[in-house]
């Protein structure tokens, strides 16, 4: 069997973390529009809606992928997570 690369140690939500040696604010700090944690819903809201449980307030099946980003965004909002506000 062939040795396998050292791989970075990933947490929990799946992201690598940072290591020691990189430093993440070089230069112009950019600001997130959206939480981690917000992003972590729509991403769950799309999983749900793959799999078919997905439903809209009404109670219908969520039938787009734009649907299921809206819920996932207005539920990271109704919890109090960064996310800008909707346009209208």
């Amino acid at each position: 069997m062939a040795k396998r690369a050292a791989s970075t140690k990933r947490s929990k939500g799946g992201r690598p973390k940072p290591s020691a040696a990189k430093s993440t604010t070089q230069g112009k700090a950019s600001k997130r529009r959206y939480s981690r944690s917000a992003s972590d819903e729509v991403g769950s809201e799309l999983h749900r809606a793959k799999r078919g449980t997905a439903r809209t307030k009404s109670g219908a099946k969520v039938n787009s992928r734009n649907q299921a980003v809206a819920i996932g965004l207005s539920k990271a909002r109704k919890k109090g997570k960064k996310v800008p506000a909707r346009e209208h």
